[in-house]
């Protein structure tokens, strides 16, 4: 089930936390897998815990770094067939007015520019092939917003929203583009908030207690999978309850 064997999968802010948990569901599954992260050294030191993997340094927010990206892994493995949208920052914790104009487009070159660049890459190489999978890693604030978190909250409402409208744009050509979205996860993000916002959102969970990058793996991989053939433009929540819509 969910096999990925023969296929190549480029995960973004793969080096820790969800990226790391998806690279290494992936991998075992019989995936080869492009561990990208701006941080190359950290991005080396994750590949080499996993079979097959590989390290490639990708900043996001560089638009002419994306066609690049796929470039090198397609004439090093020959295809491409998954890209796993992942990285991302949480921003400030602070009221709106407080946000400055450079907290305000850092968060969103990485959180939406990126992604954008990223799908508009590696298309055009999945139509060439008739098949594609892409997994956009959202969040329950692009659907709720959270307090305190308007960057990050509004980047992942657009990641939704890009991710339905691209998915109709090529829904009859063998690519499916899915979209999901976790509720308070246990990674390093969690570090830059504060504890009262992860107790704000963790009090909204109806199982009350933070998810685990290995629960949102295991979405992903389905959605990464063969077997994900008739969903696309959907927005899955791992949220222990939370979202009800």
């Amino acid at each position: 089930m969910f096999e990925l064997t023969g296929q190549t999968a480029l995960i973004t802010g793969a080096a820790t936390g969800i990226g790391e948990a998806i690279a290494h569901r992936f991998a075992a599954a019989g995936a080869r897998v492009a561990i990208a992260d701006i941080d190359l050294d950290a991005a080396r030191r994750t590949a080499q815990a996993i079979d097959g993997a590989f390290p490639l340094a990708l900043d996001v927010t560089k638009p002419e770094q994306a066609p690049r990206a796929v470039e090198q892994i397609v004439a090093e493995t020959g295809s491409l067939h998954i890209l796993v949208n992942n990285a991302g920052i949480a921003g400030p914790s602070a009221p709106v007015w407080e946000q400055t104009d450079a907290d305000w487009h850092r968060v969103l070159a990485i959180n939406i520019h990126g992604p954008f660049y990223l799908c508009r890459a590696v298309l055009p190489h999945m139509r060439a092939q008739g098949y594609g999978r892409i997994v956009n890693i959202a969040s329950i604030a692009g659907k709720e917003g959270n307090p305190n978190m308007a960057a990050y909250s509004a980047s992942k409402a657009a990641l939704i929203g890009l991710t339905k409208s691209i998915a109709k744009e090529v829904a009859t050509e063998g690519i499916c583009i899915n979209a999901v979205s976790p509720a308070v996860i246990r990674t390093k993000i969690l570090d830059q908030v504060t504890d009262a916002q992860v107790d704000y959102m963790c009090q909204r969970i109806p199982m009350r207690r933070t998810g685990s990058a290995q629960e949102v793996a295991a979405v992903v991989h389905f959605l990464a999978s063969r077997d994900c053939s008739f969903v696309t433009g959907q927005c899955y929540d791992v949220s222990g309850g939370r979202a009800t819509y």
